[in-house]
């Protein structure tokens, strides 16, 4: 006697399959390689460049991590995701999060995946988790690169601060890691931005492009001082708030404020997606 063996809709297009499928595409592959490229590149500039950050190197903090960036592994690793955080992590999150449905519609496989049948809720949440789990990897392969190749390079040595004393070595690991765990939660804003167009478009180039842009926009803006308390709204305002960990003691009001606001813009982004997509018709 045979056995009829049931449907089950979270058997459908598990997480390992849609990670191995992810992997193999050539944008993750080079997004993913381009992370470990980088610190490469930016140690080499140093190497070769002749100037190892005395010149005019901008004023303000930035100016000041150029200057501290051949100090040490943690400096050099600080330098790298600080020069990152502003676009590269960006456009790399963007990336991400922003392809994984709008491809599949530009492909026409969409509706062929929902006939399976995978629930809709079940095939956003497998394509954004696995978008997520992709999008942290490339911040943890920046920072793992960056500090090693520093470290090999420059040593292991305090980390300088552009507003304190020098912190301790193993403080300022501690402070490096908090730093991209703030970056993480700040990208998060990025990831439900191109995941929301990723549902409303069925270019791929467009979500991720579009999300790029609202993003510089709001970084725009928020230098416009006349727009007064308008600003603290705007998703950008608090991303710069990792600073505050080089400062001694610790400055965390606005790690806080930032981190609430990520989570709240990135939770409403994604209720909007899934809101949409569980209601559109699928006919790509």
């Amino acid at each position: 006697m045979s056995t009829v063996v049931s449907y089950r809709p979270s058997a459908t297009l598990p997480i390992r399959a849609e990670v191995k499928r992810q992997a193999s595409r050539r944008r993750t592959q080079l997004a993913l390689g381009f992370m470990v490229l980088l610190p490469i590149i930016i140690l080499l500039a140093f190497e070769f460049g002749g100037g190892n950050g005395d010149d005019d190197n901008g004023g303000g903090a930035f100016g000041s991590l150029v200057d501290l960036a051949t100090s040490g592994g943690l400096n050099f690793a600080l330098f790298c995701l600080a020069v990152s955080a502003g676009f590269l992590l960006v456009v790399v999150v963007a990336l991400f999060c922003g392809d994984p449905v709008a491809s599949e519609a530009s492909w026409g496989s969409l509706r062929y995946l929902l006939a399976i049948p995978v629930p809709r809720a079940r095939l956003l949440a497998v394509k954004l988790v696995v978008a997520l789990g992709y999008s942290l990897l490339a911040l943890l392969i920046l920072t793992a690169t960056a500090l090693l190749v520093g470290t090999l390079r420059y040593g292991w040595h305090p980390m300088g601060s552009t507003i304190a004393a020098a912190i301790p070595a193993g403080e300022g690991l501690l402070r490096l890691l908090g730093i991209v765990a703030y970056l993480a939660v700040i990208m998060l804003v990025v990831a439900g931005l191109a995941f929301l167009l990723s549902v409303l478009t069925d270019a791929a180039l467009g979500a991720v492009g579009g999300a790029v842009l609202l993003w510089i926009l709001s970084s725009i803006l928020d230098q416009i001082t006349a727009l007064g308390s308008v600003r603290t709204v705007l998703p950008t305002h608090y991303s710069d708030a990792w600073l505050g960990l080089l400062s001694t003691p610790p400055q965390v009001d606005d790690l806080v404020k930032g981190a609430i606001a990520a989570i709240c813009y990135a939770t409403l982004f994604w209720s909007l997606a899934f809101w949409r997509f569980t209601r559109k018709d699928i006919t790509s």
